[in-house]
């Protein structure tokens, strides 16, 4: 009963008559002031997701809910209320009612310079790495040299750097220092970059992946022009250019597993299993969890792999995936996998 009363008044507040004429108005703000405090997270909730975007809204309850503990009160207040000013939120950030503020701060969309130096201020990783990926966010050219300064070790910062919408040379170069070759491929690529600066991280990601140094532990080192997930035949062109030059393995098979690349993973596995890939298709099409276990055994791959290939390429609901058998090792003795690679390579023929 709170909730819909909640919801009712708090919709009916640009329709009421100046609260300072009118006792209806008078009483109408005081009892959804009370509903503003109440105890219920949903009513609370329900309120503010009514007047988030009003821009006429009693500024009392709008400062009330965009200062609740609960990020689920808080939020689409702070993010999307036109009553909020630049006060208002360089408060809020300066003193953050919920661990969450500064996030949602960041994601406000047309931030002002100040707010976002506020924000980056803060050294909150989620924040900033929001404020990052915020496209509308105004963050100026010093702010933003500053956090690339930062960013070494901050791997979640990288991608939102390099796709802001604009980039200084200096950050570019800047970037190119830090990143992985995947996403010094997309920063080389950059069309507001000058000519002779985006040829300058050409040539740099070329020697990086001649380099026997390329090969990066988390599998993040791919030949130059990879795309976050590429088509059938560049997918497959990508995994044997990686066998050729030994960088295909377990670390780069889970990397392009992580990110959710199943043609991409697909190529690998049929490259290192040297099958062809519509042996690896069928597979998947079947839905077949032995027949994707047995070529991960034959690609040479651990159970800790078989097990993400299993739910991303043949969509295995993780309960239903086939788990490891005693020690770790293949649930499936070595002449059923070998039943198993034979039948797929028949079926189709």
């Amino acid at each position: 009963v709170r909730l819909l009363l909640g919801r009712k008044l708090a919709a009916l507040m640009p329709a009421l008559p100046d609260a300072t004429r009118s006792s209806m108005s008078r009483e109408a703000c005081a009892t959804l002031r009370g509903l503003v405090a109440d105890q219920a997270v949903r009513v609370r909730a329900a309120i503010a997701d009514v007047l988030k975007d009003m821009a006429d809204a009693p500024r009392e309850l709008i400062l009330c809910l965009a200062r609740d503990a609960d990020f689920a009160v808080c939020d689409p207040i702070i993010r999307l209320s036109p009553m909020l000013t630049t006060e208002d939120l360089l408060a809020l950030v300066a003193v953050p009612p919920s661990p969450a503020t500064a996030l949602a701060v960041a994601r406000r969309p047309d931030l002002n310079e100040a707010i976002c130096d506020a924000v980056a201020a803060t050294a909150d990783n989620a924040a900033i790495r929001a404020l990052l990926a915020n496209p509308s966010a105004a963050i100026r050219e010093a702010t933003l040299d500053a956090l690339i300064a930062q960013a070494a070790d901050k791997i979640e910062w990288h991608r939102p750097l390099v796709a802001r919408p604009r980039l200084t040379p200096r950050a570019a170069r800047a970037l190119a220092e830090i990143v992985a070759d995947q996403l010094l491929a997309e920063l080389a690529g950059r069309a507001d970059l000058p000519l002779d600066l985006a040829f300058k991280l050409r040539q740099r990601l070329v020697r990086r992946m001649a380099s026997p140094a390329a090969v990066e532990p988390a599998g993040e080192a791919f030949p130059a022009g990879f795309q976050a997930d590429p088509d059938a035949e560049q997918a497959l062109a990508v995994a044997y250019t990686m066998l050729a030059a030994d960088q295909l393995n377990e670390a780069a098979m889970l990397a392009a597993l992580d990110r959710r690349q199943p043609r991409l993973a697909g190529a690998m596995l049929a490259a290192m299993a040297e099958v062809p890939m519509a042996v690896v298709d069928r597979a998947a099409s079947l839905r077949s969890a032995k027949g994707m276990v047995s070529l991960a055994w034959k690609a040479g791959l651990t159970m800790h792999a078989a097990i993400p290939l299993q739910v991303l390429l043949a969509r295995m609901a993780p309960l239903s995936a086939l788990s490891p058998g005693p020690g770790g090792g293949f649930p499936l003795a070595v002449e059923e996998m070998r039943w198993q690679l034979d039948f797929l390579g028949r079926v189709g023929r």
